[in-house]
């Protein structure tokens, strides 16, 4: 069962990594990113596509393991 399990993430990754490529391939222009007064110098829209899953990914796998309010409650005290 942990085989088959391993396998989906693979596939599930995968997948992930085609779609990515394949929009960033099509979408080859130079972005600026803006907020509120800052500009930010242009760079292709896969460089910024990539930064921001690679940002996601590694925030979904740290912020679980960080102790305090992140973390859910196992069991809530009764009164």
């Amino acid at each position: 069962m942990r085989a088959i399990a391993s396998f989906l993430t693979s596939l599930i990754f995968a997948v992930w990594l085609i779609v990515i490529a394949t929009i960033s391939i099509q979408n080859i222009q130079p972005v600026s990113l803006k907020f509120l007064t800052f500009q930010s110098v242009e760079f292709p829209f896969g460089i910024v596509l990539t930064f921001s899953v690679v940002t996601g990914l590694l925030l979904g796998g740290v912020l679980p393991t960080l102790p305090g309010k992140f973390q859910r409650s196992k069991s809530k005290k009764s009164r």
